[in-house]
């Protein structure tokens, strides 16, 4: 099967790789581009570690084709923090305890950015609704809850 040029701007870069036609872009992420932050979790779409954002839209990578990608804006985990350091989300999940083994975090972070983007200030019900197709194994949702709600008053009313 020949390998398909795919032109993208990822985490605010232009990007050019080839994959194949029927590769996940999680596969492209991981395997062609070197950006691991983003995980696998089930390859089905149901766990949401594997969240990017797809011209700002909320997709899971292993449901995608990296071809789909072409002349789109990816953002990843890798592209959350900004030169001035961690996104208050990053650093909320820290300073709340909000993972332990890791796998979901970059997911969770990835859709709580998309829900502050749409909703700065989200009641702690539709933070657990917009988070809810994203899965946890090792720790109970309320730290990241709790971190979302945190990253949420830091953004609104910046040191």
């Amino acid at each position: 099967m020949a390998r398909l040029q795919v032109e993208t701007v990822i985490n605010g870069e232009n990007k050019e790789f080839l994959c194949d036609a029927n590769q996940s872009m999680l596969d492209v992420l991981r395997d062609e581009l070197g950006l691991t932050g983003t995980k696998e979790g089930c390859g089905t779409g149901d766990c949401g570690a594997c969240s990017i954002l797809v011209d700002g839209r909320l997709v899971c990578s292993c449901l995608m084709l990296g071809v789909e990608s072409g002349g789109k804006s990816v953002e990843t985990i890798e592209g959350i923090a900004g030169e001035e350091g961690l996104h208050p989300l990053q650093r909320q999940f820290l300073e709340n305890a909000a993972l332990q083994c890791g796998i979901c975090t970059p997911g969770f972070i990835v859709a709580s950015k998309a829900l502050l983007e749409k909703n700065p200030n989200p009641d702690e019900e539709t933070i657990r609704y917009w988070l809810a197709g994203n899965l946890c194994r090792c720790t109970g949702y309320d730290k990241i809850v709790r971190a979302v709600q945190d990253a949420a008053a830091e953004m609104s009313h910046p040191a």
